[in-house]
């Protein structure tokens, strides 16, 4: 639970995804009312790339790029644009106490080992004797060092100066809330004054759609939006990266910069997914929120996993009068990123005042008709993890 207390503002957004880069980008995007994925990447998976980057802009030294595996690259260049928008770049005093909470996977991992250990799988006898051989003679000795998930606030810190407490989540999902979470508790309890959150991901590899393969997660051969992947459901994983600046009314005041919108509460929650329990989290989150379901919009992080994204189907179409928009048809699913990117597009929706168009047929989604004066996202994960969050013009 993150709520009462000090009020918490969004003063800084960088997000990068297939889309493009910056708020604009993704607005326009939004708004073209086409979904699509890539089915040539990483055939047959449907997947969503990100766009050509140029990581000069964020991260000028060629050696600090050569260190960085994609993920991090993505997450750091998103980090710089977030601290760019709330006018931190630079300002050594105050990047000094800025606290950093990151949520990140594992790294990118050695394929031609993996495929060798595979292949060797159900032909060798002494199956453990030959991946042990394996390990000790094939990996690379930086391989380990490369995968630590804290690598990302690490290559943040060294980029872009950012030097008050760092703190790194894993866990999918469940990562990407508790990093909102967290750092809009500590905003409210005084903890902290100023906080850059967000996570990124590379959709882009083959040893994270084997991960997903095993549970015959991933969307196939055909793209589809998110609410129409019913019913056997599927995740079109995408690369992105996304960042926040979350700051205390009295430091942005101070600093004098613009508020883009106000976090006013979220929440969090890891059920057992028995059937049912998606539908009963979403009420508890939705009924602490307090919120009317006139005049609010929501902006869910639905994966298109089943039957996860079917209960969340079922509990907003008890709420009728809500307008509901999927970002996850435009961008793909980034497991980690996911949660700070919708927030992102909602305080984008509040600054513009009207909201993108419905992004398929499928009644779900339907076109918004009178104002509205706030935006709830969710976030429910492809296999647990679960969070509401509410945001408001500043």
């Amino acid at each position: 639970m993150a709520d009462a207390g000090r009020e918490a503002f969004i003063t800084g957004i960088g997000i990068i995804s297939c889309l493009g880069e910056g708020p604009e980008a993704h607005w326009q995007g939004l708004n073209s009312a086409q979904p699509q994925g890539n089915a040539t990447a990483l055939p047959p998976y449907i997947l969503h790339p990100i766009t050509g980057t140029d990581f000069d802009k964020q991260i000028p030294k060629k050696g600090d790029q050569r260190q960085m595996e994609p993920w991090q690259r993505i997450g750091t260049y998103a980090a710089g644009l977030a601290l760019d928008s709330a006018g931190l770049k630079g300002q050594a005093e105050l990047l000094a106490r800025t606290d950093m909470i990151v949520a990140a996977a594992g790294g990118e991992r050695d394929l031609a080992v993996d495929s060798t250990i595979l292949s060797a799988y159900g032909k060798i006898e002494n199956l453990d004797r030959f991946v042990n051989e394996r390990l000790m003679s094939d990996l690379r000795p930086t391989l380990f060092l490369a995968q630590l998930s804290n690598l990302l606030a690490g290559n943040i810190s060294i980029v872009h100066g950012v030097t008050g407490s760092s703190r790194t989540f894993m866990g999918e999902e469940s990562a990407g809330i508790d990093a909102v979470r967290i750092g809009l508790a500590r905003i409210a309890a005084g903890q902290s004054d100023i906080v850059l959150v967000g996570g990124s991901s590379n959709c882009e590899r083959p040893d994270i759609i084997m991960l997903y393969e095993y549970s015959s997660y991933p969307l196939k051969d055909a793209f589809a939006p998110v609410w129409k992947r019913a019913p056997k459901g599927g995740v079109a994983l995408g690369s992105m990266g996304a960042f926040l600046v979350i700051e205390s009314g009295e430091s942005a005041e101070r600093r004098g910069v613009k508020r883009l919108a106000r976090l006013t509460a979220m929440y969090a929650d890891r059920t057992r997914r028995k059937p049912g329990d998606v539908d009963a989290t979403m009420t508890w989150m939705w009924d602490k929120l307090g919120v009317p379901d006139a005049g609010t919009v929501v902006i869910s992080g639905a994966s298109g996993v089943e039957p996860a994204t079917g209960e969340e189907r079922a509990f907003l179409a008890r709420h009728q009068d809500v307008v509901v928009r999927s970002t996850g048809s435009y961008l793909g699913h980034g497991p980690e990123p996911q949660f700070a990117m919708n927030i992102a597009l909602a305080a984008l929706t509040l600054n513009r005042g009207t909201l993108f168009p419905p992004g398929d047929d499928s009644g779900v989604e339907r076109p918004a008709q009178g104002s509205f004066q706030r935006v709830v996202v969710t976030g429910i994960g492809h296999w647990r993890g679960e969070g509401m969050a509410l945001v408001e013009a500043p």
